[in-house]
């Protein structure tokens, strides 16, 4: 980590669309330990808009070349699509800035390998946007799993299908929902906030197998409705289930282990407790169709977290103090790695044995992209970003 800094963080913004422009303001606004000090994007409009969200204390560049080569910033955050996670990236290292990148921290496992390979100087920070670790929800399951109140991993299920998006959402941007241009889809774009809470609670699977619908629902190339089989090395098993395309949504996670089960669900968070381990319990009853008995316990969690802006402070708070992180960008490959795994085993109609083999998938993101016939319908011309209040 870096030395403290008395002094304010100079931030770049380099893409200042929905999720750039948004940082802008929640750091001018909210984060007294950091300033604007340049904004970056190749469309004039949305950088003068950035400009205006920053007070006027960005200084615009229309290139990160420039903008890296400047003393303009000293911390960088990359909210480009998604191609440029990695590329921008290296370059920023490369430039002795330090790094927050949006998610995911690139598209496919080979790009984070060397994205990740360019963090050579750990006085730099390096941080991913994965603002859902901030909720209290999660953060509640993480402490009872590691303390191990709920024993050994038996299944876990996981329906997100509240990402709900329409055509015009996906019509909205040239790189949106395309092999070339994004990478893919509801597993690229929405869902690796789940995928990095999957892998944070409960570790990698050993194999996945997926189903992965392409344009089922939207005039779309990738993926917009997924169904994936996972198996973990002790046995248990799971289930992760996302669409775009299904209104009204679910965002339910069931977790069962051997001491009761966990369900996150509108807010509220149940824990049936068994009194003694269902694993023990049935190999030793004498009784045919016995099973432990439970509490019904409900823990009240107030609120989601502080999301974007306590990953932003975070980030600040780590390049001044030293602060972890919440979330280590290093991290980020193994969302990436769960996603490629699910639309790798849907395209070639086989289990993923994991770790995913990054080449193989690299090859076949290429061919996908090479063999492209889909016309993306002309993007409208918008007065301006867009409102992300539904999107969260």
């Amino acid at each position: 980590m870096s030395q403290a800094s008395p002094n304010k963080v100079r931030l770049a913004i380099v893409g200042c669309g929905n999720m750039g422009s948004s940082h802008v303001e929640n750091i001018t606004k909210n984060i007294e330990t950091a300033t604007i000090a340049a904004v970056c994007d190749t469309n004039p409009e949305k950088l003068q808009q950035a400009v205006e969200k920053s007070n006027g204390s960005a200084k615009p560049f229309s290139n990160h070349h420039d903008l890296l080569k400047s003393d303009a910033c000293e911390a960088v955050i990359v909210a480009t699509p998604h191609y440029g996670h990695t590329t921008i990236g290296i370059d920023a290292f490369k430039a002795g800035k330090h790094v927050l990148v949006e998610k995911p921290i690139s598209v496919h496992k080979a790009d984070c390998e060397r994205l990740i390979a360019a963090h050579t100087d750990k006085k730099l920070v390096f941080a991913a946007m994965f603002n859902q670790r901030t909720d209290p929800h999660y953060k509640t399951l993480k402490k009872m799993l590691d303390a191990g109140e709920l024993g050994e991993l038996v299944r876990v299920s996981w329906i997100i299908t509240n990402w709900f998006r329409t055509q015009n959402y996906y019509d909205g941007g040239g790189w949106r929902a395309t092999w070339a241009g994004e990478g893919g889809g509801v597993l690229s774009n929405q869902c690796p906030h789940q995928l990095d809470l999957m892998q944070w609670l409960f570790g990698m699977p050993t194999k996945v197998m997926a189903f992965c619908g392409l344009g089922i629902r939207h005039n779309i190339e990738v993926e917009d409705q997924v169904t994936a089989y996972l198996e973990y090395a002790n046995g248990a098993t799971g289930t992760f289930i996302t669409s775009t395309g299904e209104a009204p949504g679910t965002n339910r996670l069931e977790v069962v282990g051997e001491m009761g089960k966990v369900v996150i669900e509108r807010g509220k968070f149940t824990f049936t407790r068994n009194e003694m381990s269902a694993i023990e319990f049935l190999k030793t009853s004498d009784k045919a169709f016995a099973s432990p008995k439970t509490e019904v316990v409900d823990i009240p969690i107030d609120g989601n977290g502080g999301q974007h802006r306590e990953v932003l402070a975070n980030y600040v708070d780590a390049i001044r103090n030293g602060t972890p992180l919440i979330a280590p960008a290093a991290e980020g490959i193994h969302s990436v790695e769960l996603g490629n795994a699910m639309v790798y085993s849907s395209m070639t109609g086989k289990p993923v044995v994991m770790p995913l083999d990054a080449a193989a998938y690299e090859k076949k993101l290429k061919e996908l992209i090479a063999n492209s016939t889909f016309v993306k319908k002309a993007a409208p011309v918008a007065a301006g970003v867009t409102d992300l209040s539904g999107s969260f």
